[in-house]
């Protein structure tokens, strides 16, 4: 392929050769007989659009996103009142078939309060029910639902080989073999007998036990490889070529789901996985994954590509890839620090690096500890979100020498709320930017879709603004300029906030081609679809 009269780090009349999945070459294509089309090559006419590498998206959930098209909205914007909710509800369940479940997401307590069993059957009794609070970290069920999972916990035991949506809609993980990172395991306290379920309806990080309840009662709800397709085509369309799954939970089962959707070409981008550190080599069947190489600490676990290499993208498993290990902190119950230090020694003793969940300032200085407790933070770590980074953790921060992983656009889709509901003391270093760079932190970004977004632009844009949906400015000192904002999304899928990817020869032929050139699209960052984008010399989206 020849992309010629591309506008390429802000010069114009550039061509670029892909070849064999590669850039090849580079340069003026009016002056260079070796940028002269070939017989029977493809062209692509640039119009002087801008052409770039492709967007990484550092932090996004593909389960539950895909879950999406099965589920009910109910928080804001879609559902704000009590009244909304009834409404949505009870809408869902009147369309549920018989044996069917109702699946919603997004709640948020401004909607009508702090949800329990009680409260959902008030609205919905007789269909089961189960509403996910937008943090992903808590599921609600109605006394019907609670009815069926206990039924099913009676038939049979659950085991680590149950496969279905968890807590965000995704994987989730086996309780036996999977402690959660505060020390207690999902059902802690419970009785076998009804479940291991809380009689009040309300299950906090416990994707292990109710994902595999869930499979027992048929009403799992697994991803449909079409809601996959739909989503990968859409991040296509915004001219991502690159996606690191953060989901915590992910299994053999969700890892084979995943790899299926790349290998069909439902999912054409590039995909890095975070996830228990557990999960090795043996778990999956025909992958081959390289030792710990102590001269390269940082080399990520690729499946084995025994395809055709002339089949491109059809193999998937040359785009598959294993990241750091996810820790997930909570600030209740509390966390023990000996067994995330522990976590943090197994991701080490596999060669991996960890990702550790931050959303407040007392997780962010238990991931500090515990990094230190577990022998040290070390390049390639990341903190997740970091929501509230005051300035003496961003010290800690960069003297450990994480990168920082965040969603300057919560700032613009909950801003209000946060001025509302967040501690003034917190609200300036709130999902900070321009501060992190000052501090010398490496920062990337991810929409974290589905519990926001999943467009890229519309989180550059809220870095750039920070303008909650009231007009309100939150920490406007944290703002950064639009080519910094797009830079957010150009560091490495194994490098997040490492120096931006540039379309040079040798390097990978992931390209997004923008209709318009770079001083428009930095004028708005809302260029709207990609005219073109390419991932390993192939290309998997094309405006028109």
């Amino acid at each position: 392929m020849l992309i010629v009269d591309a506008e390429i780090d802000g010069r114009g009349g550039q061509a670029v050769r892909v070849d064999g999945g590669l850039v090849t070459a580079v340069g003026d294509g009016r002056d260079r007989e070796d940028l002269r089309p070939r017989p029977g090559e493809e062209v692509v006419d640039a119009r002087g659009g801008m052409l770039l590498p492709g967007l990484h998206d550092h932090h996004i959930h593909l389960l539950a996103l895909a879950a999406l098209a099965s589920s009910v909205p109910v928080g804001p914007p879609a559902v704000r009142t009590e009244a909304e909710l009834a409404r949505a509800l009870r809408a869902a369940a009147a369309a549920t078939p018989p044996g069917g479940w109702v699946r919603a997401v997004g709640y948020h307590e401004s909607v009508a309060g702090d949800l329990d069993r009680h409260a959902l059957d008030r609205i919905v009794a007789d269909v089961p029910a189960r509403v996910q609070h937008r943090s992903g970290a808590l599921w609600v069920l109605n006394s019907a639902a609670l009815a069926a999972l206990r039924a099913a916990a009676g038939r049979g035991a659950t085991g680590p080989g149950a496969t279905g949506p968890g807590a965000a809609g995704g994987p989730w993980r086996a309780a036996e073999d999977q402690p959660s990172a505060h020390g207690s395991s999902p059902a802690d306290g419970l009785s076998p007998a009804d479940g291991g379920l809380p009689p009040d309806g309300r299950l906090f990080r416990s994707d292990a036990r109710l994902g595999q309840l869930l499979a027992l009662a048929g009403a799992e709800g697994r991803v449909r490889p079409v809601d996959l397709a739909v989503v990968g085509a859409r991040l296509a369309s915004y001219g991502v070529t690159g996606l690191t799954d953060a989901t915590a939970t992910t299994g053999p089962a969700q890892l084979a789901t995943l790899r299926a959707a790349l290998a069909d070409g439902s999912l054409p981008q590039r995909l890095r996985l975070t996830g228990p550190a557990h999960l090795t080599a043996g778990s999956v069947v025909g992958w081959d994954f390289p030792a710990h190489d102590p001269e390269n600490p940082t080399r990520s676990w690729t499946a084995r590509d025994t395809a055709d290499p002339s089949a491109g993208l059809v193999a998937g498993a040359s785009r598959l890839a294993f990241g750091p290990v996810k820790i997930v902190l909570d600030d209740d119950p509390p966390v023990d620090l000996d067994e995330v230090a522990a976590t943090v020694r197994a991701a080490r003793s596999r060669g991996r690096r960890v990702a550790v969940h931050c959303v407040t300032r007392v997780q962010l200085a238990l991931a500090l500890a515990a990094l230190d407790a577990g022998g040290g933070a070390r390049p390639g770590d990341r903190i997740e979100h970091a929501a509230v980074l005051p300035p003496d953790l961003a010290e800690a921060v960069a003297a450990a020498g994480l990168t920082v992983v965040t969603q300057p656009h919560f700032v613009a889709e909950r801003g209000d709320a946060y001025l509302a509901d967040v501690d003034p003391d917190d609200l300036p270093w709130l999902y900070r930017c321009a501060g992190v760079l000052a501090a010398g932190i490496p920062l990337a970004a991810g929409t974290d879709a589905p519990f926001d977004g999943d467009d890229p632009w519309a989180s550059m844009r809220a870095a750039v603004h920070r303008r909650a949906p009231s007009g309100a400015v939150l920490g406007p000192g944290e703002a950064l300029d639009p080519a910094r904002a797009l830079a957010l999304y150009l560091g490495g899928l194994d490098d997040p906030g490492g120096p931006p990817r540039r379309l040079v020869p040798g390097a990978a032929a992931d390209l997004c081609l923008l209709a318009e050139p770079r001083r428009a699209v930095l004028s708005r960052l809302d260029p709207g679809p990609a005219a073109l984008t390419v991932v390993a010399g192939t290309v998997v989206h094309r405006a028109g």
